[in-house]
């Protein structure tokens, strides 16, 4: 602060670090009160059982998703959560001799769909991240899939539905996560 010449300058960078002293405060009694609320939900202990998902995560999860009998399929989460891939084109159809007809092209990819929950997308992309940095039966699957030839960004696109997908089976079924059923997942 004594570094700042002018007057107007430094007080203006006081008041900021008295709303940063205060905020930082209300951060952590706001974190325990989430922790406090989460432990009421049955879900959290089975959520926490996931690698890389910890008691914060766990608390957003069940706060984003409310019940996860709302996604009837894995696709339906992946969808909400922005993993979900666009396949539409503006040439679906053409006219041929006065008769409009499907074209015969492929369905362009157009990437993942934009509209989605971002909060939910965080959380699942940090967690991917997170595991495939790490120790632990997320980053054998990243590997595995490295290994296959797979971009690292898709690899982590990869391991983000798989997290995902495991997610909502863990939540839906009541089921502890074991790691023998990984490989079972489709992604």
């Amino acid at each position: 602060m004594g570094k700042i010449p002018e007057v107007g300058v430094r007080r203006r960078a006081e008041l900021f670090y008295q709303q940063l002293d205060a905020l930082q405060a209300l951060r952590q009694q706001a974190r325990r009160e989430l922790l406090v609320e989460s432990r009421k939900h049955r879900a959290t202990k089975l959520l926490r059982q996931i690698p890389c998902i910890g008691p914060i995560w766990a608390a957003l999860l069940i706060a984003l998703i409310q019940a996860p009998y709302r996604f009837r399929t894995q696709r339906q989460l992946w969808a909400y959560s922005g993993f979900g891939i666009e396949m539409h084109s503006s040439a679906e159809y053409h006219y041929v001799e006065g008769q409009l007809r499907r074209s015969t092209k492929p369905v362009m990819l157009r990437g993942l769909n934009k509209n989605h929950n971002h909060d939910l997308k965080h959380i699942f992309k940090s967690t991917a991240t997170k595991a495939s940095s790490g120790a632990g039966p997320f980053h054998d699957v990243y590997e595995g899939l490295l290994a296959k030839g797979m971009k690292p960004s898709m690899a982590r696109l990869t391991l983000a539905r798989k997290i995902a997908a495991i997610t909502l089976i863990v939540w839906k079924k009541g089921v502890s996560f074991d790691a023998k059923h990984l490989k079972q997942q489709a992604a």
